[in-house]
């Protein structure tokens, strides 16, 4: 069941519902927002009874609820929204995805979120429904409980001074493509081959109209994929290529943007094998080539004046007598040659021949996503993506578009000197770099194959998973980079 969403110019007073939920921000002294005054006109200062006495401060995820509160709704509360200055369309994004999943637990099916009139604009408009659409998600798509759809949000409303129609059809948009993305990413290895990832790409195609292609064993031979092929020699599932483009009625300049993503559906790490704790994760290690999917879908409907491509190269790396092996040399795409130390670094193998491609569509700019490293978590946590780059300039146009998405990034250092761990007596590189600098010598050896092209490399291995539920989003898939990738096709010529 689709979530319905709504925009209306209604006051807190006159909107319908389970629940008004009007957020109240830190009271510092002085004049306080024009929506927290109003709360307090319609329930004979219930919100200041709630300050004075400090049943609410304000701070981030604190909730008051009052029943029948003299307004149509049935209900109204006051969720923390923190310090006023600091309040960003990020911090609207998580306030509106913690007001939906503490009041779905509660019962309530029906949520109007009110806006300030300083925050009713497009960005802080379209973080609210997004926030609210990634907040209702749950990866639960396998269980069998017929009780489990009715925990879901029915409707959810904003209240806001002035039409905000436009940005709550484009969040939408964004907020459900994401909710795909995270959809492929959360499917078992048993469900999501690479052959089952290439048929959801195809159907999405289908629907939203961009052009697909999917790139067979046979085809990746003939073009000599090797470094790929040699990744995938050891699994029974065919390994494929899914290409999708997508092309403007009309281009307002003539670059050509390639997207990029690791779809590895599932990592043992081969004969370099993996702890057993933990493993069952490793169907995450396509979120690269799911963000990039879910984006391709969002930007086929936004429809922005920009060429794009995306190559989703995506294997299995799993163990059998066929396996590569540590040691074997493979010939990549481009031709270069790559000596495999270690077979759970697998994920750069598939990336270098999909980059190679990806320049041979013509893209003039290549911005990839990857679950590449465990060095990057260790340096950046859970909070950060690595962002690695070998241009300034597209660096900024993704950095600012991380920004309007909300995905924090960290520029990360790739200096000539990295490219001194990377050597090999016997192939022109090796796979692995060594104990130094994990994620660094990752990308350098990515950025041996992009041919001097303008390239971004995002690490989102930190990023990607959730181990543990936050009060604004469920545990598991996050769908991370698709909004940047999103923001950055959309806001390319400005």
């Amino acid at each position: 069941m689709l979530m319905e969403l709504h925009s209306t110019l209604n006051s807190i007073l006159e909107t319908d519902g389970d629940v008004v939920v009007a957020p109240c921000f830190e009271r510092e002294g002085g004049e306080q927002p024009a929506l927290a005054r109003a709360v307090d006109d319609v329930t004979s200062g219930w919100l200041t009874e709630l300050y004075g006495s400090g049943e609410f401060s304000g701070k981030p995820n604190e909730m008051a609820l009052l029943y029948r509160p003299g307004i149509r709704a049935r209900r109204l509360a006051v969720l923390g929204a923190g310090k006023e200055p600091k309040f960003t369309p990020q911090e609207m994004r998580r306030l509106a995805g913690v007001a939906i999943r503490d009041l779905r637990g509660r019962k309530l099916r029906k949520i109007a979120l009110a806006l300030d009139e300083k925050f009713a604009t497009p960005a802080y408009a379209q973080a609210a429904v997004e926030g609210a659409l990634i907040g209702d998600y749950e990866p639960d798509q396998l269980k069998t409980d017929p009780k489990k759809g009715e925990c879901r949000i029915e409707s959810f409303t904003l209240i806001a001074p002035r039409d905000l129609g436009p940005a709550v059809a484009r969040a939408r948009v964004i907020g459900e493509s994401q909710n795909f993305a995270r959809d492929l990413v959360n499917l078992p290895a048993n469900r999501l081959t690479p052959s089952a990832l290439a048929d959801a790409a195809r159907a999405m195609a289908g629907e939203t109209g961009l052009a697909c292609e999917v790139l067979d064993r046979d085809r990746l031979r003939q073009l000599g994929m090797g470094a790929l092929l040699g990744v995938a020699q050891g699994s029974d599932e065919p390994p494929v290529v899914i290409v999708l483009r997508y092309t403007p009625e009309s281009e307002t300049a003539g670059d050509h943007l390639g997207l990029i993503g690791k779809a590895v559906t599932f990592d043992t790490g081969g004969v370099s094998i993996k702890p057993a704790e933990g493993m069952e994760k490793m169907k995450y290690d396509m979120a690269g080539g799911g963000a990039v999917l879910g984006a391709m879908r969002a930007i086929a409907k936004l429809k922005p004046p920009l060429r794009i491509s995306a190559v989703v190269p995506s294997v299995e790396n799993m163990l059998s007598g066929r396996a590569q092996r540590p040691g074997d040399i493979v010939t990549s795409l481009n031709g270069k040659t790559v000596e495999v130390l270690n077979t759970d670094a697998e994920g750069r193998l598939i990336l270098i021949d999909a980059i190679t491609y990806a320049l041979r569509l013509g893209c003039t700019h290549l911005v990839d996503a990857a679950t590449l490293t465990g060095a990057i978590v260790v340096a950046l946590g859970h909070v950060h993506i690595g962002a690695f780059t070998n241009d300034e300039d597209l660096l900024s146009k993704v950095m600012r578009a991380s920004i309007s998405a909300g995905e924090r990034m960290w520029h990360m250092p790739l200096d000539e000197e990295y490219k001194d761990y990377l050597k090999s007596a016997f192939a022109d590189l090796p796979n692995i770099g060594g104990r130094w600098g994990g994620a660094i010598t990752a990308a350098k050896f990515l950025e041996e194959f992009t041919e001097g092209k303008p390239w971004v490399h995002l690490d989102i291995a930190g990023t990607a998973w959730m181990d543990d539920p936050k009060p604004f989003i469920a545990k598991g898939p996050t769908g991370v980079a698709m909004r940047t990738f999103v923001s950055l096709a959309t806001e390319w010529a400005g």
